[in-house]
């Protein structure tokens, strides 16, 4: 396999989006490797395929500032590169320089038929199989030769590869988001996965330096697999608090004990806000007909939607509303489901620190862990204090940490995950928790 030649001409199709728009930069950063760095003769092709001319326009502009960024943290890099070229003096010109070469390999186009010419076919659309199933078989019927890289993060690569006829030319690509940050990288191979594409698969993210975790082809795969089981386990714990206080104590509660006394980046709601609860729903719903024996829906979901709160974020990165609303970053109001109105913080959070009860002494903030040396030891005594108060806030963390831990033993035992190392490995780095949910604190 040459796959120097499978990277002459690539599509990403949903390029223009959050996660295509990162996988473009992050392809054209590997182009830029090899047509400029490694001088390889041909005319390589980056295609950015999506339906609005006007989220294209926008999308070279995100693309160009991530190649200045990328420029001036590799000058001395470049500078080995352009070596040959007398004309480029200074480290601005070559910077330029750089970002140019780079940009004019990248053509934007609203036709999919562009990628009936692609040795390599990124997909980064929505999280629908029918659609993808669709644009696939499309261009497998006009492209035979064409390997397929699919970003979805549930739907099972099996299924898709069936019901698009692509003959084993796919493998899932699961980037976290954003890629150009983001280092996890879970590689689903299915049954049929072509071994050359897979080893291809398997470079190029080492190239992209990348953490390569492999999942098998279930639905969900390891990501999602953890994250909506205790998104749902979540839900039914603050569906039960609700019944005593209002929705808006019960939302703001769980939400703080699984962010401060888990010592997680976010609480588990400020999460599904991040995420989408729209997006959440359908991912579960994709997930649903893999597990008959799992009811993977939740009417508060529902309920949520029906009232159109559905969190998600706008085109610049900034949180819409969901569950909570933000200002700057942080939580100013909660969704009170019964009232459908949101409320202060304000004026619940003296009553929810009465119902919380004691905490452990020490406040261990995510941020100071994770930067810390000595996590471990910090974790430790963190918890060792949690299991000895007996609390509302406590009991309900020492019961979502062994569910957490209970979900990624099953995905361990399915073997969905090859190893434990593997479940801590994607929720530390692909969700930047502190520490993994198979440990010894729960």
């Amino acid at each position: 396999m040459d796959s120097i030649r499978k990277m002459e001409n690539v599509s990403v199709l949903g390029a223009a989006g959050k996660m295509g728009s990162g996988i473009l930069v992050l392809l054209s950063l590997e182009m830029g490797k090899i047509k400029i760095g490694r001088k390889e003769q041909g005319d390589f092709v980056l295609n950015a395929i999506d339906v609005s001319p006007n989220a294209l326009s926008n999308l070279m502009k995100y693309v160009e500032s991530q190649l200045l960024k990328y420029a001036e943290k590799n000058i001395v890099e470049l500078r080995d590169w352009y070596q040959s070229r007398e004309d480029l003096i200074d480290n601005e010109e070559i910077i330029r320089q750089y970002v140019a070469d780079v940009m004019a390999m990248i053509q934007t186009t609203t036709r999919l038929e562009t990628a009936y010419d692609s040795d390599m076919i990124f997909e980064a659309i929505k999280e629908d199989k029918s659609l993808k199933v669709k644009l696939f078989s499309q261009i497998k019927q006009n492209n035979a030769k064409g390997w397929f890289l699919t970003n979805t993060s549930s739907v099972p690569i099996g299924e898709i590869d069936h019901e698009a006829g692509l003959n084993g030319d796919i493998i899932g690509y699961h980037f976290y988001n954003p890629p150009v940050i983001q280092k996890l990288l879970e590689i689903i191979k299915s049954e049929k996965t072509n071994d050359d594409l897979h080893a291809f698969a398997v470079d190029l993210a080492k190239s992209m330096r990348k953490i390569v975790v492999p999942s098998k082809d279930v639905a969900g795969f390891i990501g999602n697999g953890h994250f909506m089981r205790d998104a749902l386990y979540a839900l039914d714990q603050a569906q039960k608090i609700a019944q005593e206080e209002s929705w808006s104590k019960a939302f703001y509660m769980v939400d703080t004990i699984s962010r401060d006394l888990l010592v997680r980046p976010m609480g588990i709601f400020q999460l599904l806000d991040y995420v989408g609860i729209d997006v959440t729903r359908f991912i579960l719903d994709s997930m649903q007909p893999s597990f008959p024996n799992e009811n993977l829906t939740h009417e508060v979901l529902n309920q949520l939607i029906e009232k159109d709160v559905k969190g998600g974020q706008f085109a610049d990165g900034s949180q819409k509303n969901g569950i909570f609303t933000y200002e700057r970053g942080r939580i100013k109001e909660v969704y009170d489901l019964s009232e459908g109105k949101y409320l202060p913080v304000s004026e619940i959070e003296k009553e929810c620190k009465f119902k919380m009860g004691v905490l452990p002494s020490t406040k261990l903030a995510w941020k100071t862990v994770v930067r810390d040396k000595k996590k471990a030891d910090l974790l430790q005594e963190f918890f060792k204090e949690l299991h000895q108060i007996d609390s509302f806030a406590t009991n309900l963390a020492v019961d979502y940490g062994e569910n957490s831990k209970a979900i990624a033993q099953m995905l361990v035992d399915t073997n969905v995950a090859e190893s434990a190392k593997d479940v801590n490995t994607v929720l530390e780095t692909g969700f930047f928790h502190a520490y993994g949910p198979i440990n010894e604190y729960f």
